[in-house]
């Protein structure tokens, strides 16, 4: 008589990490809308707090949900559905209504326009995943390979610029372990973050009008900004510090239960790649600091339903079944 088969049950997602990603993409999305209203002071201080560390804290989430890849056939065919391609649709679409916005048409696939670049990034980022699981201070390696880059102009295919200069934040999420977010979770180290992030608020407010924005936007060299390398390397690490315990700091204050958002958080992807069209429109609008920031939570909330994901499921995560050949595994 055969024994029965046991079902594994399928693992459960953490709560922790879909509320830290929702929260984040919040961010990306408010930030966004405001980016154009900076002309006001209390808005330029917003967007340059949420800036220091908004992406960062995505990167450090990537890099985390990154940790097992290799490049076997399934992981390498998953790279291509869901970022890939996914890149080669949306750099496309944002790009056809270049001529109504702006007058122009420019589609150049290596060198992403507008909030495509993070899908490239990340594409390359997890490519090089294996590598820097193999050194010995990797961290240090890629705080070095971050801060060199502004010491020169890089070209502005495959979002080098950003791609080098963010890279710091994907291999701490590479070296996170569990029990650093269980430390996270202490009540202590939660009143901490809670009070960190307040404190980094009012520090943006103070400094927000004498820093140029581009140092938040990590795409240009030292010189073009404006620096000498050796300002321009401290801020340069100053900024990748300040992120970093930003980041820490949210996490610390994300919250580790299931909520009401908790389910929203395995669609960002989804939010990500499409809030850019509202913002398009949005910028058209001049609705006001309230207003868009209000627009933003309903915008980043939207984007991540399961009826939005079922009508841009063929976008965001092709099924590329058709293309791949039989799984081949070695012998």
């Amino acid at each position: 008589m055969n024994a029965p088969v046991i079902a594994r049950p399928a693992t459960a997602r953490d709560p922790f990490f879909d509320n830290a990603k929702y929260l984040a993409i919040v961010l990306v999305v408010c930030g966004h809308l405001i980016e154009d209203q900076r002309d006001a002071p209390l808005a330029h201080a917003l967007y340059f707090y949420v800036y220091v560390f908004h992406m960062p804290l995505f990167i450090v989430l990537s890099g985390y949900l990154s940790r097992n890849f290799t490049f076997s056939g399934g992981k390498a065919r998953k790279l291509l559905s869901t970022l890939a391609v996914p890149y080669l649709i949306f750099e496309l679409a944002y790009s056809l209504p270049r001529p109504i916005l702006y007058g122009t048409f420019e589609l150049s696939l290596l060198d992403p326009y507008y909030l495509t670049w993070f899908l490239l990034s990340l594409f390359l980022w997890r490519l090089s995943t294996p590598v820097w699981q193999q050194l010995k201070w990797p961290l240090a390696v890629a705080v070095a390979l971050s801060l060199l880059t502004g010491l020169d102009r890089l070209p502005g295919e495959l979002a080098m610029n950003r791609t080098f200069a963010l890279l710091p934040f994907y291999v701490l999420g590479l070296m996170v372990r569990p029990e650093h977010f269980a430390l996270l979770r202490r009540p202590s180290v939660r009143l901490a973050g809670f009070c960190v992030l307040g404190l980094g608020l009012a520090v943006a407010l103070l400094v927000h009008d004498r820093v140029p924005t581009e140092w938040i936007r990590w795409r240009h060299s030292n010189a073009a900004i404006g620096v000498d390398d050796l300002t321009g390397t401290a801020i340069r690490l100053a900024l990748l510090a300040a992120g970093a315990v930003l980041v820490a700091a949210f996490l610390a204050v994300t919250p580790a239960r299931r909520t009401w958002f908790s389910g929203l958080g395995s669609a960002t992807m989804y939010a990500y790649l499409l809030h850019g069209f509202v913002v398009k429109g949005a910028e058209r609008l001049g609705l006001g600091l309230p207003l868009s920031l209000l627009l933003g939570v309903l915008t980043a909330t939207l984007l991540c339903t399961p009826w939005v994901r079922r009508l841009f499921r063929w976008a965001v995560e092709p099924r590329m079944t058709w293309a791949f050949t039989p799984l081949r595994r070695p012998a």
